[in-house]
């Protein structure tokens, strides 16, 4: 704690007096540091920061002290001791000296260079008077490189001398077992050693270059690149920040062509363009939504150097003149993308606030797409030539690999085992036909037609089954849409066509009228009337056990 004298008291115990308030207690700082160098000054405070009173000495008090010469008053010193011995292991520990150099390495067998410069680093360590050479490596360079010759003292002649620092100077060649070292330069660490040893150094000198790797060396590309052009502000301010585009391509000049709607994203952070493709339920298109990958558009890829050989080579970035960019996309504008037309009719809120606010662009009316489309052509069926069925010649039109034509099942289902049976005499102007009789099936189910004639003894004909199964058209129908015979058709009476041969109905079994006048608003009343009045007048046709099993 410090203390306090009363003024005018003798300096004695009891005459001092401690301050109670005092809370400083730390020693002041007398050396300071000035570029490195550590500087004293008179102390002029004293504990906790007092001023000292006693002990200071003015300038003229300081510059007789300075001139006093001790040796007046305290005779000769004595002589200082010697200093002691410091090996040299200890001295130069880690103090090397680094030359550079090279040499030239001849070619033999070669037709395009006959010598190589070689550049390597001396390195000459004071410790124990040791050298090593090593050549920096170089990539792909196909030669054997690194560390020459290992850490040790290299013989200087045959009288068993070896290579000493002193023997050491730039722009002159040094001989190592044989191979000559010329020194061209060193590090400011040699430089200095030697001076300080006082050996004068020759000026540096340059490493020749070497003919056969300039001849190879290809001038570096130019990059223009603007001064204020910041990409890592641009990723900050712009990242996930897109232009969204409505656009439509019209393909409608091609066969089948029509509008198909895409979608085309600009990204601002990297002026990058990517298409999109809008699917629709049951479009028929395969579910690839990208057209276009995310990457920058050449506004035209054909404008390049007609001496550029695009035969073997691809586009790059250098020959491409100019990109897509935000100023490039407007609503109404057509854009020619791959060799497509795109038309761009709308845009999102985000895209039309981003115009507004940078290009000052304040009309952004949608374009109406939705044109007449493109019609069809129509795909004509070729003319039935008679072979077959129509329906089987048909589908051979309609696909490839035909398929068979499809039935109507409900009909077929409802219909089953429901045959109309009828007989029937053929109108012939042959006498041998008079007493020909033929039994008519008319299937329900399927519209087919099938006639047997039931045997007659001594009649000269074999009777048995006239017609298979089919579809009999009406005579003078045509050809691609012809008319079938019905039920409604086959009245008593009524004479139909079958293949050229005419036939008279002359009666019918009573199931063929119960059918009809159950479904009387699907025939015709003439037909059933005529079956009524047959059936009226005439004992209904009643089949035998043999027409039967036909």
């Amino acid at each position: 704690m410090a203390t306090t004298r009363a003024d005018g008291l003798p300096f004695l115990p009891g005459n001092t007096f401690k301050d109670p308030t005092k809370s400083r207690f730390h020693v002041s700082n007398t050396l300071g540091f000035k570029n490195g160098y550590a500087l004293q000054k008179r102390p002029t405070v004293g504990y906790g920061g007092e001023r000292l009173a006693h002990n200071q000495l003015s300038d003229a008090e300081l510059d007789e002290l300075a001139k006093k010469m001790p040796t007046l008053t305290y005779g000769e010193p004595k002589q200082a001791p010697p200093d002691t011995f410091v090996p040299a292991h200890l001295a130069f520990d880690k103090k090397v000296l680094k030359f550079r150099a090279y040499f030239k390495e001849t070619v033999h067998e070669s037709s395009q260079e006959f010598y190589r410069v070689r550049p390597v680093d001396i390195y000459y360590y004071l410790e124990d008077d040791s050298i090593s050479v090593v050549e920096p490596l170089v990539q792909n360079s196909g030669i054997p490189q690194g560390k020459l010759i290992k850490r040790q003292r290299l013989p200087k002649n045959d009288q068993g001398d070896n290579w000493h620092w002193k023997d050491l100077n730039l722009a002159m060649n040094v001989t190592f077992y044989g191979k000559v070292f010329r020194l061209t330069s060193c590090d400011k660490f040699t430089a200095e050693f030697l001076e300080s040893e006082g050996l004068i150094l020759n000026g540096p000198e340059s490493v020749p270059v070497d003919p056969y790797t300039k001849s190879r060396n290809q001038p570096l590309r130019s990059y223009v690149t603007p001064s204020d052009f910041d990409k890592l502000n641009k990723f900050l301010k712009l990242d996930r920040k897109v232009l969204r585009f409505y656009c439509v391509w019209d393909d409608r000049d091609a066969m089948f062509g029509e509008m198909r709607p895409f979608v085309l994203h600009y990204f601002l952070v990297d002026d990058t363009v990517e298409i999109r493709e809008v699917h629709e339920p049951n479009d028929g298109r395969d579910p690839f939504p990208v057209l276009l990958r995310r990457q920058r558009l050449p506004v035209d890829r054909n404008n390049v150097d007609s001496s550029f050989p695009m035969v073997v080579l691809e586009l790059s970035d250098h020959e491409v003149k100019s990109w897509f960019t935000a100023s490039d996309f407007a609503i109404g504008r057509t854009l020619f993308i791959s060799g497509r037309r795109f038309l761009i009719y709308d845009c999102d809120k985000f895209t039309q606030e981003f115009y507004r606010r940078n290009f000052g662009i304040s009309d952004f009316t949608p374009v109406p797409v939705k044109g007449k489309a493109k019609e069809v052509p129509k795909m004509e069926l070729p003319p039935y030539n008679g072979f077959g069925s129509l329906e089987d010649s048909t589908q051979n039109c309609l696909s490839l690999v035909p398929q068979p034509p499809k039935k109507d099942f409900i009909k077929m289902l409802e219909n089953d085992h429901k045959i109309l049976r009828y007989e029937a005499r053929l109108d012939s102007m042959r006498p041998e036909d008079k007493g020909r009789r033929f039994i008519i099936s008319y299937r329900l189910s399927d519209d087919m037609i099938s006639i047997f004639e039931p045997p007659q003894r001594n009649s000269g004909i074999i009777g048995g089954k006239f017609l298979e199964a089919t579809r009999i058209t009406k005579p003078n129908s045509d050809v691609d849409k012809p008319e079938f015979y019905g039920p409604g058709d086959l009245a008593i009476g009524t004479v139909i066509q079958i293949f050229k041969h005419r036939f008279v109905i002359t009666n019918c079994d009573e199931y063929v009228l119960n059918m009809l006048e159950a479904y009387a608003d699907h025939y015709p009343a003439s037909t059933i009337d005529s079956i009524r009045e047959k059936h009226g007048k005439s004992t209904p046709f009643k089949p035998t056990d043999q027409d039967k099993q036909n």
